[in-house]
């Protein structure tokens, strides 16, 4: 299977990327084992967390088969390779910078832009993006993704990121939004594992609260499937 049809298979699945932004690599694995058990298929470590490459690298080691891992804040085309190197499949940037999705693109890794704007939104489409990120969404509205989503491809995923809260998920649902990306709400350094479950777990609830549930092939909801632990020692 392509880390293409991988993405769309966990993304089916559970439309919620894990923002991992100050994680430690001596605590990564816990965290993303809690991520795993309430549903998430998407994780990505941010590249100006301590020791990135390390913390996604054990990550890919320990729930790589459950699911799909990778680097937010990829700023350089550089950055694109090292993350492919230690096995991570998600290149996620704040910005729309056409050599990086390109890169990525290239190595049919999954490339998801940041863009605020129409055309950023297309520049990112023709450069091989694979989906997009709305950021910050916080100067967005619902609003505005809804008028995007009127000129852009039918099929074009966009994810708000940035200020999302399980009880301000349904007006984007309601917009169109597909996913989202979940970052301080979810994680910040010094929640333990417990506490990311849990928030972890109420962001999954609301989802499947929404109008618009994530469904598999089957036509079941399942974002929030329970996942079977593996001791890995």
């Amino acid at each position: 299977m392509s880390h293409l049809a991988a993405f769309d298979a966990a993304f089916a699945r559970c439309p919620l990327i894990a923002i991992l932004r100050g994680v430690k690599p001596d605590e990564v694995e816990a965290i993303g084992e809690a991520l795993v058990m309430a549903g998430f298929t998407l994780i990505e470590v941010p590249l100006n967390s301590p020791d990135p490459l390390d913390s996604i690298a054990r990550l890919v080691r320990r729930v790589g088969d459950r699911a799909m891992l990778g680097a937010g804040t990829v700023l350089r085309e550089a950055d694109v390779g090292a993350v492919a190197e230690i096995g991570g499949t998600l290149i996620i940037s704040p910005n729309a910078n056409p050599g990086v999705i390109a890169a990525s693109a290239a190595r049919g890794l999954v490339s998801l832009p940041g863009i605020a704007t129409p055309t950023e939104a297309f520049a990112a489409l023709d450069a091989g993006a694979t989906a997009l990120k709305l950021f910050p969404a916080e100067g967005a509205s619902p609003a505005v993704l809804k008028a995007m989503r009127a000129v852009l491809p039918a099929a074009t995923r966009i994810l708000p990121v940035g200020g999302i809260m399980p009880d301000t998920m349904q007006p984007w649902r309601d917009a169109g939004a597909p996913g989202f990306g979940l970052g301080s709400a979810l994680y910040q350094p010094g929640f333990t594992a417990a506490e990311v479950g849990t928030r972890a777990a109420a962001f999954v609830s609301a989802l499947t609260r929404s109008n618009r549930p994530t469904t598999g092939a089957d036509g079941r909801e399942n974002c929030g499937s329970p996942r079977r632990s593996q001791d890995r020692g």
